[in-house]
């Protein structure tokens, strides 16, 4: 579940806004390598401890679902560890655990992904498994229909229980009229409750396929190592019809649009404007995303940022203030900004000083000295995104799914520190339309 994308920089700011947080290590972009069966395989070396982090992403997600079978994608992905010919129901992730090793999976829009972290030597053992389940899983109605209702308990827990996260499906469905980003990850609550065995069946047959994958794998491995272990495991398993992808298009945004939700439950006010952004695949020459990436970190990317600055330290009508822009969605994405008021001031009052600097913002433009500051910051992020396998394996899979190239992906903190400010205020005041917005208000009680 995309409860898996960690905040790597500080403030709000995404550490892969797009690929956007890549290491430029000196030994180069990683090797990659094609298999018969048109399995994608990609090798980060890291050989700072002998551990590896193995992937495989499947270019398919939530966005990819049959109208009215919405959660039928984050539910497979339970159910791939219900077993196989070889291995029993539950037994995947105990196997890897009895090897020391860590296992999960999450599911997203865009892509269901499937990891292991397991000493190097292990690393064989794991492909296997991963292999058999792409090819050979096995469900029946007495493991298919008792997950449903784990999925069931999990929307409740994660989405019906907490207030921000309810508003933040409304804003969704809000933005976008027409495309299923607009649909949760999870998915609809009655709609999960008649997704079937043949409904997980079809899917399965439909997406899972080593041509419709990319292995990444990162840590202590040579790229002949990871090529001879895919060719033994991956390779045996055999390319499946997949669909197109293919999504449809937004009308043309004409309405600001507001949505209020009023929850007792919750304890603090919350304010959150998403706008309708390009992503690194749909914007023009994909500059403009870039620049939106510097202009979040400008705008409400930490303590320095304008918001910040303005809200919390000088009016003091905030406690928390940020910026958010995700550029790694295969189409259109969401540019944000989440304000937190102080105790005893209403939202009214802060969304209209949030406003005057945004409108000062657009006005002006960034200094020199936000554009060096931020455009630092983000590169100083990538070069401690290279702490982390897992995050480095990430970095690479969002990118490659949205479709940009492992080049592209590399060579991002060289591009990012050509973006001029120019192209920051032309981006953001492409953006930050109201027609292209939805701004959203949590009240604890009516103001």
């Amino acid at each position: 579940m995309p409860a898996l994308l960690i905040r790597l920089l500080s403030g709000a700011t995404l550490l892969w806004a797009g690929a956007s947080a890549s290491f430029a290590a000196s030994s180069g972009p990683p090797a990659t390598v094609k298999l018969a069966n048109g399995l994608e395989v990609v090798v980060i070396e890291d050989h700072r401890a002998p551990v590896a982090t193995h992937m495989v992403w499947y270019r398919v997600g939530a966005a990819d679902e049959t109208r009215g079978h919405s959660g039928i994608a984050h539910f497979l992905e339970h159910l791939m560890f219900k077993g196989t010919g070889k291995i029993a129901p539950g037994e995947f992730s105990k196997i890897v655990a009895r090897q020391g090793g860590q296992d999960n999976a999450f599911t997203t829009h865009d892509e269901t992904v499937y990891w292991q972290r397991v000493a190097r030597d292990r690393l064989g053992l794991v492909m296997g498994m991963e292999a058999d389940r792409m090819a050979n899983l096995k469900l029946t109605d007495k493991v298919v229909l008792p997950e449903r209702d784990v999925i069931l308990e999990e929307r409740r827990m994660r989405i019906e229980n907490n207030p921000s996260s309810i508003l933040g499906e409304q804003i969704a469905a809000a933005l976008f009229l027409n495309h299923p980003y607009g649909i949760p990850v999870i998915g609809w609550f009655h709609e999960m409750q008649k997704l079937t065995r043949a409904d997980a069946e079809t899917w399965y047959r439909g997406h899972y396929g080593p041509n419709n994958a990319i292995l990444i794998v990162a840590g202590d491995v040579t790229p002949a190592e990871v090529k001879a272990l895919a060719e033994k495991t991956y390779g045996a398993v055999a390319s499946r019809a997949v669909p197109p992808r293919w999504r449809p298009d937004e009308p043309p945004a004409i309405a600001a649009r507001r949505v209020t939700l009023i929850d007792p439950r919750a304890t603090q006010s919350y304010f959150s404007r998403d706008y309708v952004a390009p992503s690194y695949r749909t914007a023009a020459k994909g500059r403009a995303a870039y620049a939106l990436a510097v202009g979040a970190e400008i705008l409400g990317g930490g303590a320095t940022s304008r918001l910040y600055r303005t809200l919390v330290e000088d009016r003091k009508l905030a406690a928390e203030v940020s910026t958010s822009y995700s550029g790694d969605d295969y189409d259109d994405s969401t540019f944000a900004i989440d304000l937190t008021p102080r105790s005893g001031v209403k939202l009214q009052a802060l969304e209209v000083a949030a406003d005057k600097v945004v409108a000062e913002f657009l006005k002006s433009g960034p200094t020199e000295e936000e554009m060096k500051r931020a455009i630092s910051r983000l590169r100083a992020g990538a070069v401690f995104a290279r702490d982390s396998q897992n995050t480095m394996a990430q970095i690479y899979g969002f990118g490659l799914i949205s479709g940009e190239t492992v080049d592209e992906i590399y060579k991002w903190p060289e591009i990012i520190a050509t973006v001029k400010a120019g192209e920051v205020s032309a981006a953001l005041r492409d953006v930050l339309k109201p027609e292209r917005s939805v701004t959203g208000l949590l009240l604890p009680k009516a103001e």
